[in-house]
C-alpha cells in the first residue's frame, strides 16, 4: 500500500516535488564537483611520481613531499648496484629557474626537471614518449605541458631563456600541469646547465629503480634499509611517496586546508538547501497525509510513504546529478582543470544527499504526530 501511494503522489503532484528533485540534483553536483576538484588539486602534488613507471624512489631522509626533495650523494648508487635484483636505476633532478620568453611580459618561476633520456627509462615515462626523449638529447632542448604554453608565451620551436641560458621548446606534453607553477623538462645535462645549484657529480634529487620480476622485494629493500642510516637515504614505494605528497598538500599546506574548508562549506550549503526544499514539499502535502491518518493509516505507515517519496526524489535527483557531473568532468578535461571524478567521491556525495533527503522528509512529517488531523483538513 505505502509504495503505490508514494509513487502515485509523486506522479500526480510532480510540480510540487520538481523543485526538490532539482535541489537534490544540484546539491549532489555541488558536493561531487567540490570533492573532485579537491582530489584533483591534491593529486597534482604527486604528478612526478604518478607520471613515472618506477616502483621505488630513493631520496633524502624525512622528505615530506616529492617536490621538497633534497640532494642525495652519488654514493647511494653503490648500494643500489650491489643488489643484482635491482634494475632500471636512473636519476631524477628537481631544480628551479626563471623563464623569460621573447614575447613574454616578464619572468615566470618554473620548476626544472632533469630526466634520463635513454629509451625505456622510467622517469616521467607516462607523459614523455620515446620520440620526445630523443629530441631532449639536444643541449638546451626542453618540453613543457601544453596547458602552460600560453602562460610561457611559447610554442614548439620557440627559443626562451631559463636563468639566462637559452632553451628551445622541442615539443608539448599533456599531463604534467603543475599545481601553481610550471614544469620544464629537459635532459640531465640540460637541467644542470639551467640550474647550476643542481649536483654535477652524479648525485641527484632522487634515484628511481625497479626490482626484477621474480625477485624478493622485501629482502632487497631490507638490505638497502640497513645501509640507509649510514649513507643517509630513504626508500619509498611509489604509491607511498605519492600518498605522502598528497597528504602534505591536503593537511600541511595552507592551500589544502583552505580548500577542505571550502568543500565542507559547500557540502553544508547543499545539504541545507536540499533539506529546506524537501521539507517545504512535504509540508505542502500535509493535508493529504492528515486525510490518510484520519482514515486510520498508522503514523508508521505515513512515515514509510514519506521515506519512499524521499528515496524516489533522491534517486531522480542523483541520476541528474551524475549526468551533470560527467558533463563537468568532460569540460574540465578539455580545459585541463585538475578534476578527479573518483567513485568514492560520487558515492559519498550521493550518500550524504540521500540521508539528508530522507531526514528532511521525516522531519516534516513528524509534525503530524503533534497535530490534530481535523485541524489540518480545514
Amino acid at each position: 500500500m505505502a509504495v503505490p501511494i508514494a509513487r502515485k503522489t509523486l506522479l500526480y503532484e510532480w510540480r510540487r516535488f520538481l523543485p526538490a528533485v532539482a535541489a537534490v540534483a544540484f546539491s549532489g553536483l555541488l558536493m561531487t564537483a567540490q570533492g573532485a576538484l579537491l582530489l584533483g588539486i591534491v593529486s597534482a602534488n604527486s604528478l612526478y611520481v604518478s607520471r613515472s613507471n618506477a616502483d621505488y624512489w630513493v631520496g633524502y631522509p624525512g622528505t615530506q613531499s616529492v617536490e621538497l626533495g633534497r640532494t642525495i650523494k652519488a654514493g647511494v648508487l653503490t648500494s643500489l648496484y650491489s643488489e643484482p635484483l635491482v634494475s632500471h636505476i636512473e636519476p631524477l633532478l628537481i631544480g628551479s629557474g626563471d623563464w623569460r620568453a621573447p614575447r613574454g611580459n616578464g619572468g615566470i618561476s618554473v620548476t626544472v626537471l632533469g630526466i634520463d633520456t635513454q629509451a625505456g627509462n622510467v622517469g616521467l615515462a607516462r607523459v614523455i614518449p620515446a620520440g620526445l626523449r630523443d629530441l631532449l638529447r639536444e643541449p638546451g632542448a626542453v618540453v613543457v605541458d601544453a596547458s602552460d604554453s600560453g602562460k610561457l608565451s611559447t610554442k614548439p620551436g620557440d627559443l626562451a631563456e631559463v636563468n639566462g641560458h637559452t632553451v628551445r621548446v622541442v615539443g608539448l606534453i599533456d599531463g604534467l600541469r603543475g599545481l601553481g607553477g610550471v614544469n620544464v623538462v629537459g635532459s640531465l645535462d640540460t637541467a644542470r646547465t639551467l640550474d647550476q645549484t643542481l649536483p654535477a657529480d652524479g648525485a641527484a634529487t632522487y634515484f628511481l629503480f625497479n626490482i626484477k620480476a621474480g625477485g624478493d622485494p622485501s629482502g632487497v629493500i631490507g638490505r638497502l634499509n640497513r645501509r640507509a642510516s649510514i649513507e643517509r637515504f630513504e626508500i619509498w614505494l611509489s604509491g607511498r611517496l605519492a600518498s605522502m605528497s598528497t597528504s602534505y598538500m591536503l593537511f600541511d599546506s595552507g592551500a589544502g586546508i583552505a580548500f577542505i574548508f571550502a568543500t565542507l562549506i559547500a557540502a553544508t550549503i547543499g545539504a541545507l538547501i536540499t533539506s529546506q526544499t524537501l521539507m517545504a514539499a512535504v509540508a505542502g502535502a500535509l493535508p493529504q497525509y492528515a486525510t490518510l491518518r484520519a482514515l486510520g493509516v498508522p503514523f508508521g505507515g505515513l512515515r514509510t510513504i514519506v521515506a519512499e517519496q524521499a528515496a524516489w526524489v533522491g534517486a531522480s535527483g542523483l541520476i541528474i546529478s551524475g549526468a551533470l557531473s560527467l558533463l563537468v568532468a568532460i569540460i574540465a578535461q578539455i580545459y585541463r582543470v585538475p578534476f578527479v571524478l573518483d567513485g568514492i567521491v560520487v558515492l559519498l556525495a550521493s550518500l550524504v544527499v540521500l540521508v539528508v533527503a530522507v531526514l528532511a522528509c521525516l522531519s516534516a512529517i513528524h509534525r503530524l504526530r503533534q497535530a490534530d488531523p481535523a485541524s489540518l483538513l480545514r
